[in-house]
């Protein structure tokens, strides 16, 4: 019964996110900061975290090197952490990275198709999804210390 009441209730936190619970997360290719191009579809069988951002967003600029820390800590044990940067010019956002630099993968969504898919309303916009490639949690915004939220995310998805 516990894991049921818990399901439900994350099924109605990612509802009211606009966002299904369960819902195959929107495959997308986008080009890295180092030229690569990144598909999603290829990592399936880890856990992402993917996390929607500008360089004009204070609370995304202040959240940047938490999500470096959470990278760093459980790439280990299969989890990977992207940044998708929003602008439509990244050379702001290629300056901050040059003074704060980050070890996961930043990709370009110039055109904004991917966060439109993502239905990205607020910045920053983190989404974690389960090995398989589904949307379990959707958190909008940032104050300091949700990371901890993250982490309990993606504990408890490290244990299913």
């Amino acid at each position: 019964m516990k894991r049921f009441i818990q399901y439900s209730a994350l099924a109605l936190a990612l509802a009211i996110n606009g966002v299904a619970a369960a819902e195959q997360a929107p495959d997308f290719t986008l080009k890295a900061l180092d030229g690569t191009n990144l598909r999603l579809a290829e990592q399936r069988g880890d856990i992402m975290l993917i996390n929607f951002w500008a360089s004009w967003c204070g609370p995304c600029i202040q959240e940047m090197p938490q999500l470096d820390k959470l990278a760093q800590k459980y790439l280990p044990l299969g989890v990977q952490v992207w940044g998708v940067n929003v602008e439509s010019d990244s050379s702001a956002a290629k300056a901050y990275l040059n003074k704060v630099s980050v070890g996961f993968p930043i990709l370009l969504d110039q055109d904004n198709a991917v966060s439109k898919a993502y239905q990205v309303e607020a910045m920053p916009t983190t989404v974690i999804l389960d090995k398989d490639g589904q949307v379990r949690s959707v958190h909008r915004g940032y104050k300091p210390g949700v990371e901890k939220k993250y982490e309990e995310d993606i504990k408890g998805l490290l244990r299913e």
